[in-house]
């Protein structure tokens, strides 16, 4: 029998780029689901690892449901909030802390008392916020901005990280200690590319919702339409599936998905290769073309390049944010601040804070992947 994970309100949701739903008929899905479950009753802390779109908050409230906790399960995106406004949305502030600070007001460490507190995108906290993270895993004591008064918090934590956090480490964007404070158990949620056996489970599920709420009966897929998503590559995910599916409910006819309903970009699923192979012919050619770099006169080549890697990136990506970080390996928060450097970000496109942003910072320095 399939098992299905939905969010309690997922049809009144709205549109986003997180999965909604998430089923396990693949073997490397049961397998994740089996060690899920057996982490759950624990108090140890969860780091779930997985791209955009693949279920990380769906399999981090099925944790919560099976831990018995009484308290709430509470989910923060940490790549919303500002440098400034993030500290007192996750640990609180006294009033008049700072300009606006009209009351005092719980974070949500002390909001989810006695349950699960999701920190989702955890590597897109500021360095100096970290600290104080790691210190309230540790001593189980928040205090907030503007109080000098400790305050015990009783939460189990779950995080997840649409970037290799190890990676991070090693370019000085994430703490080493607090990244093996959260690592006690890790879950890698693999693409859905990856989990082929929940494609058309996910599909199925997906006709039911959208044929209800379109006031459709008895649609089925061709085979021809089958064969085509089993053979995609997936890069948006779940999100993506659901958005196919969608989609090909409103223009199907007959009650029949035919291959042509389905808007697929001409992306297939990658055959697994040797993986030496692409790799060294990749390094070879990026050696080839510094070769002929460095034969030119000096002229800021680090900078070059780096601002060259960025723009390629960004836009290989659509200007989207997210998926741009994940492709460099970094936070969205570096990401961010070379963008505004580059003159690639519109100041609409920043996030809003109560607080200005210290312009005295400097941006930080870019660092890909290794």
């Amino acid at each position: 029998m399939t098992r299905l994970l939905t969010f309690p309100d997922s049809q009144h949701q709205v549109l986003s780029i997180r999965a909604k739903a998430l089923v396990f008929d693949d073997p490397a899905s049961r397998a994740l689901l089996a060690q899920a479950e057996r982490v759950a009753p624990s108090d140890a802390t969860v780091l779930i690892i997985g791209e955009t779109g693949t279920g990380k908050e769906l399999i981090a409230r099925h944790i919560h449901n099976c831990s018995g906790r009484r308290g709430p399960f509470l989910a923060v995106n940490c790549g919303a909030f500002t440098e400034q406004l993030v500290e007192a949305e996750l640990f609180g502030h006294e009033a008049g802390a700072y300009t606006g600070a009209a009351s005092a007001r719980a974070g949500w460490f002390e909001a989810a008392a006695d349950g699960t507190l999701f920190l989702d995108e955890v590597g897109d906290l500021p360095l100096s916020v970290q600290v104080k993270l790691l210190r309230v895993l540790q001593e189980r004591q928040v205090v907030r901005i503007g109080s000098r008064k400790p305050i015990d918090v009783r939460v189990r934590l779950v995080a997840a990280t649409n970037v290799r956090l190890e990676q991070a480490v090693a370019a000085g964007h994430f703490r080493a200690d607090l990244y093996y404070r959260l690592s006690v158990a890790t879950l890698q949620l693999s693409p859905l590319a990856q989990r082929p056996g929940d494609i058309l489970a996910l599909a199925e599920h997906f006709i039911g919702v959208y044929s209800r709420r379109l006031g459709l009966s008895d649609v089925r897929l061709s085979g021809e339409a089958s064969d085509a998503l089993l053979d995609y590559a997936w890069p948006g995910n779940i999100r993506e599936l659901e958005n196919v599916i969608h989609y090909a409910l409103i223009i199907c006819r007959d009650g029949r998905i035919a291959r042509d309903d389905l808007q697929l970009h001409a992306v297939a699923r990658p055959h697994l290769l040797p993986a030496e192979a692409p790799v060294a012919a990749g390094d070879d050619a990026l050696e080839r073309l510094f070769e002929r770099l460095f034969d030119e006169p000096p002229q800021a080549l680090q900078a070059r390049v780096e601002a060259a890697l960025i723009r390629s990136a960004y836009r290989h990506c659509h200007q989207n944010q997210v998926h741009t970080a994940a492709l460099l390996g970094v936070t969205r928060n570096v990401l961010r601040t070379h963008l505004k450097r580059l003159g690639l970000l519109p100041p609409g496109r920043t996030a809003a804070a109560p607080l200005a942003r210290d312009a005295a910072h400097p941006p930080a320095p870019f660092h890909a992947a290794a």
